[in-house]
């Protein structure tokens, strides 16, 4: 199965930096390239089951359920229901953990799909999503 991981030292401690990506319903908060979501049903954003629905003038672009989350390990996993491309059951982690030099911001997922998804996958979510959220984190906490 394949795997995709990345991930920043940051210099603030952990409960600082889980509080601004902790959320479920907040990743647009601190992400500049997510669309705002909602959250479907109005089901509780913090409870495994709640799918945040990210929209673009109006259109639903991407679903996502959350599986499970621990504030007290600092963490979040959560499917990607619906995805574009051809992979499937896309799971996903993000979490705080702490590190000499602060908090280490761990994202990561594993996934189903041909080798020749890999690399898109690697683009996408890798590149595209999960390293600009880092280099948001790093801006925004600077540098250790």
């Amino acid at each position: 199965m394949p795997s995709l991981i990345r991930s920043i030292v940051l210099p603030a401690d952990p409960d600082t930096v889980w509080r601004t990506i902790g959320r479920f319903d907040g990743l647009a908060d601190w992400h500049p390239h997510v669309p705002p979501s909602v959250i479907e049903d109005d089901a509780d954003p913090e409870t495994p089951g709640a799918i945040r629905a990210f929209t673009l003038e109006g259109t639903v672009v991407a679903r996502e359920r959350l599986l499970a989350k621990d504030d007290t390990t600092r963490s979040y996993r959560y499917a990607v229901l619906d995805p574009f491309l051809p992979i499937t059951a896309y799971e996903a982690t993000l979490t705080a953990v702490p590190h000499d030099r602060g908090t280490e911001v761990r994202w990561s997922a594993t996934y189903q799909g041909a080798a020749e998804a890999v690399r898109q996958v690697e683009e996408v979510f890798g590149d595209g999503v999960y390293g600009a959220g880092l280099a948001a984190l790093e801006e925004r906490f600077g540098m250790s």
